[in-house]
This record gives C-alpha cells, sequence and structure tokens, in this order.
C-alpha cells in the first residue's frame, strides 16, 4: 500500500509542477526540457520505488499511475472545472490586429512567437492581418486571419 500512496503523491506533485510550469513548456519541448523531465524521472524513482526494487513493486507503481492517469483523463472528461483547474483554458493573446501584452507577457510569449505561429499557420506577416491568435489548451497558438486583410 505505501507503493501506491507514493505513486500518487509523486504524480500530483509532477501534474502540479508542469500545471504552475505554464501550457507552452510540454509542448514545444526543447532540449533542456528533455534532459530535466529525465532529471525528474530519475529523482522521482527513488521517491516512488522506496528501498524495494522489485518487478513486482515496479509493476504496483507502474500500474498506479497508469490508473491514476485514467481516472484523471475520466474525471476531466466527466466534470468541466477538473479540465480548467488541470489543463487551463483558451486564451486570446492578440485582438483586432492588437496584443495583449499583459497576457503575453503572463504566459512568457513574444509577439514574434505569435507572428511566427501566424506565418507557419496562415501566411500572415503583420499583426494587423491578424483578427484572433488564441494560445490552446495545448500549448499551440491558433491564427484567426482578419476578413478584410490587403495584401503585403
Amino acid at each position: 500500500m505505501d507503493s501506491v500512496l507514493r505513486a500518487v503523491v509523486i504524480y500530483l506533485i509532477v501534474l502540479t509542477l508542469f500545471r504552475i510550469t505554464g501550457k507552452r513548456t510540454l509542448s514545444q519541448a526543447t532540449t533542456f526540457d528533455l534532459v530535466l523531465l529525465l532529471i525528474i524521472s530519475e529523482a522521482t524513482q527513488q521517491a516512488l520505488l522506496g528501498d524495494d526494487y522489485s518487478l513486482t513493486n515496479a509493476a504496483l507503481v507502474i500500474t498506479t499511475l497508469v490508473s491514476v492517469d485514467r481516472l484523471a483523463d475520466w474525471l476531466k472528461w466527466r466534470f468541466t472545472s477538473v479540465s480548467r483547474v488541470t489543463e487551463g483554458t483558451p486564451m486570446i493573446l492578440v485582438e483586432h490586429g492588437r496584443p495583449l501584452e499583459e497576457r503575453l507577457r503572463k504566459e512568457h510569449i513574444s509577439v514574434e512567437d505569435v507572428l511566427a505561429a501566424a506565418r507557419t499557420s496562415q501566411g500572415l506577416l503583420r499583426l494587423e492581418d491578424i483578427d484572433y491568435a488564441v494560445l490552446e489548451r495545448s500549448g499551440g497558438i491558433s491564427i484567426i486571419p482578419a476578413r478584410d486583410r490587403e495584401s503585403p
């Protein structure tokens, strides 16, 4: 039972840390992020397994983590409030060609990031060509072009 409790606590700690660090952390993983994730996994191994390195205990911990993850998925599907807390909600970053500076700053996103998404997804070059730029729950930026945009 100790292994199950350890697994649940570690799951909640890691989930909370990733949620606090922001939406874009996992969607745009860098080499540094991969190294950090590997270090975190090594550090949590000791907390999860304690002194019992048996295959049975490892299987119990893995089963617990997968079960907790499936339960979290079900809770997010069943209760939208759980989804909002764990994954957040979409956020408008640019409105009618105007960057919303406070929101950009809060999410650590630059206007250049928004323009890069606009170029990639819609072929747009200027903020004025963007009706809305939305930071999605997945961490990606969706671009809705202005309807009456003129070619540059």
